[in-house]
């Protein structure tokens, strides 16, 4: 049998959509479950975005942010997220 597909790039796009998916609705299920206030418009941006480090940092972030804006917000250029421009860990 020729399995060629399940290595494809259409067969990989296929996975990453639906690895996109998955983390788009954990980060709802988390921040609905935490009790984080979202509007229609944040829902959608959530939904709608399928780059996995985006959603990725979405994630990480929608663990302790207490609003929408918390999750979305941009880190300072060039500080990764959770730390401070000095580089410590945040508290």
């Amino acid at each position: 049998a020729d399995l060629s597909f399940f290595t494809s790039p259409l067969s990989e796009s296929i996975r990453d959509e639906g690895r996109s998916e998955g983390r788009a609705q954990d980060i709802l299920r988390l921040l609905d479950g935490r009790g984080v206030p979202l509007l229609d418009a944040d829902r959608d941006r959530i939904t709608h975005c399928h780059d996995l480090d985006v959603l990725s940092r979405w994630f990480g972030r929608a663990i302790t942010a207490t609003t929408a804006e918390e999750v979305f917000a941009d880190a300072p250029t060039g500080t990764p997220t959770g730390t401070t421009p000095g580089g410590q860990p945040q508290s």
